[in-house]
């Protein structure tokens, strides 16, 4: 097949999971068609199979902001007319879905071309909920001709918030082959310079993702005699104040922010433990990617990480900003290290169990096809 696929190029779990899918399907002999503002994050390298075609703005004075919706929908012809594009599929409802069905109402002369949207969280539990853009989103919705969501939780959402029901649950995936815990000596004794466990936080650091509670569960760990440091993986909005809360409360010495990183599985092969106290999450593909890399998570009880955080087995759960409790488990796994490796062995089997590439990418195949099949 012959896929285009839009991504916001970001740091964000849509953009990392339409990445990875494109790179996965290009594995099995698919062409794969990126069609976005710059080159998503996660794609290191373009062959035949992985093409990348960047969404270029007019500039005119006449408008005050640029319309980056319709020049999407005009690159996406292009490219549909240009490659002989079999479908669409678009990650994140808005503006990717607007601008998709536009292009198939274009084309729809000379053409078929599906329009698949996956849904990620935000753009249903908060854009989409926004009364500005609650119709628009369910039109969207409507319109596709197959809708997926990331997990039972936001299907859920979904079906409560815009009454549709017509969506398919496929899950966020993890390749075990890429995603698995492996010596990176040098990396670890740099950010451990005396040995000292390491506590990873990974996110675009918007406010939902509340990473100062990391910083508060650092010094909590830190008060009750655990000499452990805390990495700081990402960039984004609450970058600053989490920086001036690990200096208000003196353990800065202790916190490394290192911004966004190319390799994330480098950062989960020396992770004694994740941090994942978000306050909303649809899924958590942070926690699955370290889950796979043997790291136990500690995280928040919140929309759909306890799909994928077995309490108890693959991590511990608290609830939203518990910073007490979670740092309380963060000292129990990081003073009995049989337990956390146990629980980190856990982790990895249930990852790969029910999350694997080679499970879950057939799906997406097979949801392809059957789009098609329904468009003859």
């Amino acid at each position: 097949m012959k896929v285009g696929i839009t991504v916001y190029p970001t740091y964000g779990g849509s953009g990392i999971v339409g990445s990875e899918l494109g790179k996965e399907l290009a594995r099995r002999g698919h062409t794969v068609h990126f069609i976005s503002s710059s080159l998503p994050t996660r794609l290191t390298e373009l062959n035949e199979r992985i093409r990348f075609h960047e969404v270029e703005m007019m500039s005119y004075p006449l408008f005050e902001h640029q319309p980056y919706t319709l020049a999407l929908a005009t690159k996406m012809v292009e490219v549909a007319e240009a490659e002989d594009l079999d479908l669409l599929h678009v990650h994140y409802a808005i503006p990717h879905s607007v601008s998709a069905i536009l292009a198939r109402e274009v084309v729809r002369p000379r053409r078929r071309l599906p329009v698949i949207t996956t849904l990620h969280g935000t753009d249903i539990t908060l854009v989409g909920a926004d009364r500005s853009y609650l119709p628009i989103t369910r039109y969207c919705l409507e319109q596709s001709d197959g809708v997926t969501a990331i997990s039972e939780y936001l299907k859920r959402a979904t079906v409560e918030t815009f009454q549709f029901d017509r969506l398919t649950v496929i899950p966020n995936f993890v390749n075990g082959e890429e995603y698995r815990r492996r010596p990176v000596p040098g990396l670890r004794s740099h950010l451990a310079p005396e040995g000292e466990p390491l506590m990873v936080h990974v996110s675009n650091f918007r406010p939902v993702k509340r990473p100062t509670d990391c910083i508060e569960i650092l010094a909590r760990v830190l008060r009750r005699g655990v000499k452990a440091r805390l990495v700081m993986v990402g960039d984004g909005p609450e970058r600053a104040q989490a920086e001036h809360r690990a200096r208000c409360l003196h353990v800065d010495r202790s916190c490394v922010f290192v911004g966004k990183q190319p390799r994330i599985v480098d950062y989960l092969s020396v992770a004694d433990l994740l941090l994942l106290p978000s306050e909303q999450e649809s899924f958590g593909l942070a926690a699955l990617e370290a889950m796979a890399c043997e790291v136990p998570v500690i995280a928040s009880r919140t929309g759909g990480v306890p799909e994928v955080v077995v309490d108890g087995e693959s991590g511990l759960l608290s609830e939203v900003g518990d910073v007490e409790k979670m740092s309380a488990d963060a000292v129990s796994l990081l003073c009995d290290e049989e337990r956390r490796r146990e629980m980190g062995r856990r982790a990895r089997a249930s990852a790969l169990e029910r999350y694997s590439a080679d499970l879950v990418i057939p799906r997406y195949v097979q949801f392809y096809e059957e789009v098609l099949a329904a468009e003859r």
